[in-house]
């Protein structure tokens, strides 16, 4: 996209000619401003992507990691199965924990569905450290369908890509491989935390990989400091 040449938001926006009913003055004014920064936020966005994909090549896989999955053992390289690309969500769910992380439940119950067409275009495993058998239990309470879950063995994967804290506990993370002409290397992985968090705000990535987000930042309550997801209600 050639984004020195694109119309300005302003201009589109004021193109829009949306109209809800008895809406004021007042309130087409401030909407046709936000819609503004609204294409601004998604133009934003592609440019990233497109920064993103831009990438040169990262740090070689040179160890072949070994899990645990439903079908037995298996190592880093077979996850790839028939894709070039492999998406590898780490779960907060270890050994120590009673019950699994909230917020990252919440996200990959989100994700459930949508794993038929994830895997049409790429290879998808969620990892955790706890036993496999306590996964599938998990799975099972939850509902969850077509999430593909393997038990981290021996710890080594989630030490080496940021899936476990300096103190030892659980820590999401999310990262991206690639498989060309036979060598995995690591493309891009989430960095957002807490250093690079702004004040007032929880840390988090951009864009947000949580549809519950999205959706509760268009309502005038928003996201809400003091609240989180929980297992049940």
């Amino acid at each position: 996209m050639d984004h020195q040449h694109l119309v300005p938001a302003a201009v589109l926006a004021a193109k829009n000619g949306v109209r809800f009913p008895n809406e004021s003055e007042a309130y087409r004014s401030a909407r046709d401003a936000l819609l503004a920064e609204e294409i601004e936020l998604r133009r934003h966005i592609e440019r990233v992507a497109v920064q993103r994909r831009a990438l040169p090549p990262g740090g070689e896989v040179k160890k072949d990691y070994r899990f645990e999955g439903v079908d037995g053992p298996i190592s880093f390289s077979e996850l790839f199965a028939d894709k070039e690309t492999l998406v590898v969500y780490s779960y907060m769910f270890g050994p120590q924990r009673e019950r699994p992380c909230p917020m990252c439940t919440s996200l990959l119950s989100a994700w459930d569905g949508e794993v038929p067409d994830m895997q049409q275009r790429v290879a998808l495993a969620v990892v955790a450290r706890s036993p496999l058998a306590r996964l599938l239990a998990f799975k099972k309470e939850r509902g969850w369908h077509h999430l593909p879950l393997y038990s981290d063995t021996t710890d080594e994967y989630s030490r080496d890509y940021h899936a476990i804290g300096k103190d030892g506990s659980d820590d999401a993370a999310f990262n991206v491989f690639t498989r060309r002409d036979g060598t995995i290397r690591h493309f891009w992985g989430g960095e957002m935390g807490q250093v690079t968090a702004d004040p007032g705000e929880d840390p988090r990535g951009a864009p947000d990989l949580m549809p519950l987000w999205t959706v509760l930042d268009s309502t005038p309550e928003g996201r809400a400091p003091d609240w989180y997801p929980k297992l049940s209600y």
